[in-house]
C-alpha cells in the first residue's frame, strides 16, 4: 500500500496500547477493520479476541503485518521507546506502511518521530485525540492531525471509525501542539469552575440548586456541563483521569516555558490539579471540583488579613 492510497476496509490495522482512550478505540476499528492488537497487559489484548481481532506476542511482529500502526500511549517516554527502542516498530514496520500515532505527547518529540520514520521511508501522522472514554465508545472524538496533507486525508475511513469530526493542523508536530492549547481551556475551564462552585457553597447555596442551575447558564461550555452532574453526586468515575491532565499541564507548562510564555493562569490550575492527583486515586479530572470545596474556606481565612 502507498502511503497517498486511501485506507481500504481490508487494509490490516495493528494498534498499540489498549488503555483508558485505546482500548474503546480498538474496539471500534475492530468493527470496521482486520486488526491486530498489542498491550504489555495481555488481558487487556485478549478482550479483543471476541471482537475478531488477532492478538501480537510484540510490537515488532505487530508492525510486521500491518498496514498501519496505530499507537495509544501514556506518555513521550513509552512513545519513544516503542518506536525507536525496545519496540523495535520503525525498524520492523514495512515502508509502505503508515503510523498514526494517537498519544499526547511534546510537540518536539513528535517532530522527531516524524524524522526518524521518513528516514526509514515510513509515512507517519500525529492524530491528537479530543475526548473522554464515552465519546470514544460512542465514536464521536475529535481529532487533530499533524504531518502531511495528503497522508491525513487518505485516512479518512479510519477516522470515520472513531470520531465525527477532524482537522488537518500542518506538519509534524501540529496535531499534538492543537491538542495541548485545547487541553489549556479544558484545564482551565475545571480548574474555574471548581472555584466557582466553591465561592458558592462558601456564599451558603444549596448545593443541589447551585450545580443544577449554573449547568444551564451559557458559561459552562458543553465539554463540561455533563461534569457538574457527576460531580454534583460525588461520582468521580474517570472519563478523563486526573493524572492524564496532569500531564498534560506539564505538556503545556513546558511547551509555554521553552517559549519564554508566562501561563500564570494555567500555572496555577496545574498546581491544583497536582494537589488532587498526589492522592494516587484513578478519579476523573473534575475532582478537583471536590477539593476546592474542602479546601476554600481555609484558604479564605488564612487570607482574612489581605
Amino acid at each position: 500500500m502507498l502511503s497517498d492510497q486511501k485506507i481500504q476496509s481490508n487494509s490490516r490495522l495493528g494498534f498499540i496500547g489498549l488503555g483508558h482512550l485505546g482500548s474503546p478505540i480498538a474496539r471500534r476499528l475492530a468493527a470496521k477493520f482486520p486488526l491486530v492488537v498489542y498491550d504489555r497487559d495481555r488481558a487487556k489484548a485478549e478482550e479483543l479476541r471476541a471482537l475478531g481481532a488477532t492478538i501480537a506476542d510484540d510490537p515488532r511482529s505487530l508492525a510486521v503485518d500491518a498496514d498501519v500502526v496505530l499507537s495509544c500511549l501514556p506518555d513521550g517516554a513509552a512513545v519513544e521507546d516503542l518506536y525507536l527502542g525496545s519496540g523495535n516498530v520503525l525498524r520492523s514496520a514495512r515502508p509502505t506502511a503508515r503510523i498514526i500515532e494517537l498519544s499526547t505527547i511534546a510537540p518536539e518529540t513528535s517532530r522527531m518521530l516524524h524524522e526518524a520514520a521518513h528516514g526509514y521511508g515510513i509515512s507517519m501522522l500525529d492524530v491528537a485525540i479530543s475526548g473522554s472514554s464515552p465519546a470514544a465508545e460512542a465514536g464521536a472524538l475529535t481529532l487533530f492531525g499533524g504531518g502531511k496533507r495528503e497522508d491525513f486525508e487518505s485516512c479518512a475511513p479510519i477516522f470515520t471509525a472513531i470520531a465525527h469530526q477532524w482537522f488537518y493542523m500542518g506538519p509534524g508536530g501540529s496535531g499534538v501542539a492543537m491538542k495541548l492549547v485545547v487541553n489549556t481551556l479544558l484545564g482551565l475551564g475545571m480548574e474555574a469552575m471548581a472555584e466557582a462552585l466553591a465561592l458558592g457553597s462558601l456564599l451558603e447555596l444549596p448545593r443541589d440548586l447551585l450545580y443544577s442551575t449554573l449547568a444551564k447558564t451559557a458559561v459552562v461550555p458543553p465539554a463540561l456541563t455533563g461534569k457538574l452532574a457527576t460531580a454534583g453526586r460525588g461520582d468521580y468515575t474517570p472519563q478523563f483521569p486526573l493524572r492524564l491532565m496532569r500531564k498534560d499541564f506539564g505538556l503545556i507548562v513546558a511547551a509555554a516555558e521553552k517559549s519564554g510564555l508566562f501561563l500564570p493562569a494555567t500555572e496555577s490550575a496545574a498546581a491544583v490539579n497536582a494537589a488532587e492527583a498526589a492522592n494516587g486515586r484513578e478519579e476523573d479530572f473534575s475532582a478537583v471540583i471536590r477539593l476546592m470545596e474542602q479546601r476554600f474556606p481555609l484558604q479564605t481565612i488564612s487570607t482574612a488579613g489581605h
